[in-house]
């Protein structure tokens, strides 16, 4: 028999957040209708300017935008339609930004339509979308998560898919087209912006910053969305960690945390939790560390412990690390380039020993050596399929594990020669879609809310190959600054799938940056006591000193003394 459907189970706490009103910057409070545009300057790309401008002529040397009060009914007397496409991996929020979105629409103008494609951005190219309404958007409100339209990782960027978005856009009679999305998929909506110029089609195309990775921020963007609310996440999982060891006192755990191109979250999970331990892997890269010398450190770091009589300890893993290592870093970039270049005849080959065999007899010989000096498991990782951008997918490398392979090792010898009397029994943890889909903190419903509702602003003044941005968040919600940002300010030249192509600049750990400099301040101290930090769940409930504080990065980097 056919299963009947049933009303979805509602939790207590979703009851109680659906009822959440984010707070709007005061500049929005009175709808669209009453803000315009001031223009800065003309601006330019982070870095290789001529060949960006070459690459967007149309997009490139936008001047900035503040919204500021003044009268502009004029911008919302027409009925408009926009789009909506959620890409790339979730992050908490997404459902607010399409809220904030269509909020910001309908106050302009009731007759004003939200839609939104279906599965990221293979349903522009595909036709598949749906009307948000207030009615449809009710039930998502303040949650985590994508589904109400789901997400994707397809890129628009052949001929045949801009034509196609192209034509769909027009199709469906679509004024603008929203891009919720990291580095790379705003780098997607800047092709597509000035694709549709190009074409002479006046369809506008806005991005909106979103990776939990936070590595898509410079001065004007100052937090990706998701950020926050998958840190928090992090850092309570951690802290229960952090107090089951100090109540065990027998293990050592080791928890890879996401961040692929970037340790953001490694170093603010640590600086809200104090571990024995964290690894950044932009330190390791500017000290050009091996990995013997990386194991090498942890392995001092666990005999002193012991010669305490302290056998336990956490250690925090960015999943990124093995890139930011040299030769490890110099070997992905040759396996990217080698099988890129080699993809057919790869794809002939049946078995993961063959493609092994044929890719080191493509790479140079001090390179193959580093690779079959790897423990198998690692290096077969090494092989698996590219993610669509033609990168290693460094989130199946179980660094964690390799780390401690190697320093049991390292103990084993220590050991025999007389200088290591302890005991290392570990645990791995490696916490990543725990965090992606969490319902957003305080901080990032009302960042994520106002973050959408810029976004239709931007639509309502037809500006295209923009990204939404909120700043001053350090600041209470009703005194955040919002704009836009051109999209090809952020742009520089990067090698992917063995070509040179235009992509948003990563923002990465800055080494003299204030947050880094906490860190150097206060490891030394984490490391060898137990000042173990326990956050707890996020609170979404409560004073304002606990419920909506931002991260301790944002804070340090906005000048803010931490104690």
């Amino acid at each position: 028999m056919p299963v009947k459907n049933v009303k979805r189970a509602v939790s207590q706490l979703q009851i109680a957040r659906a009822k959440f009103q984010p707070v709007l910057p005061n500049i929005l409070k009175k709808g669209p209708a009453a803000v315009k545009a001031k223009a800065g300057k003309a601006t330019k790309s982070v870095a290789d300017q001529a060949t960006v401008k070459k690459i967007f002529p149309n997009t490139y040397g936008l001047p900035e935008i503040t919204f500021i009060k003044g009268n502009n009914a004029a911008a919302c007397k027409k009925a408009v339609r926009v789009g909506v496409v959620l890409s790339g991996g979730q992050a908490p929020g997404g459902h607010n930004v399409i809220a904030g979105l269509l909020d910001g629409l309908k106050k302009a103008n009731s007759k004003n339509k939200l839609f939104g494609f279906l599965g990221g951005p293979s349903g522009i190219v595909d036709n598949k979308l749906m009307e948000i309404t207030p009615a449809i958007m009710k039930d998502y409100r303040n949650t985590g998560g994508f589904d109400l339209i789901q997400s994707g990782r397809t890129k628009i960027e052949t001929p045949e898919q801009l034509a196609a978005a192209k034509n769909n856009l027009i199709a469906n009679k679509l004024d603008a087209l929203v891009v919720v999305g990291g580095d790379d998929s705003n780098t997607n909506a800047c092709v597509i912006a000035e694709y549709l110029k190009q074409q002479g089609v006046d369809i506008s195309v806005i991005g909106v910053p979103k990776t939990i990775d936070g590595d898509l921020k410079n001065k004007q963007i100052e937090a990706s969305f998701g950020f926050d609310t998958a840190t928090k996440i992090y850092s309570e999982l951690v802290g229960n960690i952090e107090r089951d060891v100090n109540s065990a006192r027998k293990y050592w755990h080791f928890i890879r945390l996401m961040g692929r191109s970037a340790s953001h979250i490694a170093l603010e999970v640590a600086f809200k939790t104090q571990p024995n331990a964290v690894l950044i892997g932009e330190e390791v890269l500017a000290k050009k560390m091996t990995l013997g010398q990386v194991v090498d450190g942890l392995v001092q770091l666990i005999a002193k412990r012991a010669k305490a009589g302290k056998n336990f300890g956490v250690v925090l893993v960015p999943e990124g690390l093995i890139e930011f290592i040299p030769e490890m870093k110099e070997l992905i970039s040759a396996l990217n380039d080698s099988l890129a270049d080699n993809e057919a005849a790869l794809a002939k080959l049946n078995t993961l020993a063959e493609k092994k065999e044929f890719v080191l007899s493509k790479l140079p010989k001090k390179l193959a050596d580093l690779m079959r000096s790897l423990p198998s498991g690692i290096a077969s990782q090494l092989m698996l399929d590219r993610d669509p951008h033609g990168n290693v997918q460094v989130s199946l490398i179980e660094t964690e594990k390799l780390l401690v392979e190697m320093i049991k090792t390292r103990l084993a010898e220590l050991k025999k020669s007389g200088k290591y009397g302890g005991k290392f029994a570990t645990i791995t943890h490696f916490f990543g879609y725990e965090g992606r889909c969490g319902q957003p903190s305080t901080f990032d419903a009302n960042y994520t809310y106002a973050l959408g509702y810029n976004a239709a602003v931007l639509a309502l003044n037809k500006c295209s190959g923009y990204l939404s941005s909120v700043r001053k968040l350090t600041k209470k919600a009703q005194d955040w600054e919002v704009g836009g940002i051109p999209l090809t300010m952020m742009m520089n030249i990067e090698r992917r799938k063995g070509k040179e192509k235009p992509v948003i600049k990563k923002a990465l750990v800055e080494l003299k940056g204030e947050p880094f400099k906490h860190l150097v301040k206060n490891r030394a101290v984490w490391a060898e006591q137990d000042v173990y930090v326990f956050p707890g769940p996020i609170q979404f409930f409560g004073p304002s000193e606990v419920t909506d504080v931002t991260t301790v990065t944002l804070q340090l980097e906005q000048g803010k003394k931490i104690k």
